[in-house]
């Protein structure tokens, strides 16, 4: 058994070494001579994406997200499928990503291309813009490191396990941050991600309806959640995650996680678990230090997977391999 646990330990050890492999190339003046204006006109279209729909503040760092814990971050989630090759975007863990943080994606390589053509990768694309909603919505600043090649590959059946789940338990979810070299604290401060955005009620429905509901659900949360989503599940709407302050990236998800506000279940064990509840009531208490909780594991994020050398290149376009 001992032998076993040491092997297991050692695996997950390679894992998380292979999830940084590149990570080394990458800074944050990688394009500070080649595209100089390229930060500033990503954000251009980030702001003018925000002005038309607050959906594309959490669309855009869910995909970022998503992107990163299937094959690292290399937009490969972004290729869409072509008959008989399903891609990552239309893997089932997938297909509720949100259309607006691909286009702000898309609008934002057209405009890169235009002023430094074949030089940026989709992928950094992807995490400046994922930075700026965050910070244009009241959320940190952070530089940005960039060096990122795309991803040559990208299937529907890579994503199967790979992404945490409504229902997913801590010990779960600290098995598949592990795998990327991130902690607890990772899991706690990312999960912030939830403070904008939008679920499918199909995503809790059986937290509200279910025989029990479950008692960590605010009652009265639970009664208006019952106002938004039918119980026979006839639709499947969606519903904002943060209630109070939807449009800013801030700390309030602590705070609804402290009232038994957490939309998922997976985001009220944060609270419920004694692992994690003295940094969610820290974080509540104090934006800075969520800040710097949030900017440390967004950037170790940022590192996970990256490609280099022959394992990447640079897309023309960002839903189509060149």
């Amino acid at each position: 058994m001992a032998r076993r646990s040491s092997c297991m330990a050692l695996l997950v050890l390679i894992l998380a070494l292979s999830a940084q492999l590149g990570a080394s190339d990458l800074s944050p003046g990688y394009y500070g001579s080649s595209c100089p204006n390229l930060e500033s006109i990503v954000r251009g279209v980030v702001t003018q994406k925000m002005d038309d729909t607050i959906r594309t503040i959490g669309s855009t760092i869910r995909l970022f997200f998503h992107d990163c814990f299937v094959e690292g971050c290399d937009a490969s989630v972004l290729i869409r499928s072509t008959p008989g090759n399903p891609t990552e975007m239309d893997a089932d863990d997938n297909k509720s990503l949100a259309f607006e943080g691909h286009e702000t994606v898309r609008v934002a390589k057209e405009a890169v291309e235009a002023a430094c053509p074949d030089l940026v990768s989709c992928a950094d694309i992807l995490t400046i813009a994922t930075r700026d909603a965050i910070a244009l919505s009241g959320g940190p600043f952070y530089p940005v490191e960039l060096g990122r090649l795309d991803g040559l590959s990208s299937t529907a059946s890579s994503v199967a396990g790979k992404l945490p789940q409504p229902t997913s338990t801590l010990n779960q979810m600290v098995a598949m941050f592990r795998a990327h070299g991130l902690n607890m604290s990772d899991i706690v401060a990312l999960s912030a991600a939830h403070t904008v955005g939008l679920a499918h009620c199909g995503k809790f429905r059986d937290r509200v309806y279910g025989s029990p509901a479950d008692a960590t659900l605010n009652p009265k949360y639970a009664a208006f959640l019952r106002t938004k989503c039918p119980a026979d599940g006839s639709s499947d709407p969606m519903v904002l995650m943060d209630q109070a302050t939807p449009a800013l990236f801030d700390n309030q998800y602590y705070r609804n996680l402290q009232d038994g506000g957490g939309l998922l279940a997976s985001d009220q064990l944060l609270y419920n678990d004694n692992r994690t509840r003295p940094l969610v009531n820290s974080w509540a208490n104090s934006t800075a230090a969520f800040s710097r909780g949030f900017v440390a594991a967004i950037v170790k994020l940022g590192r996970v997977g990256v490609k280099s050398g022959s394992d990447g290149n640079i897309r023309k376009q960002c839903d189509v391999f060149n």
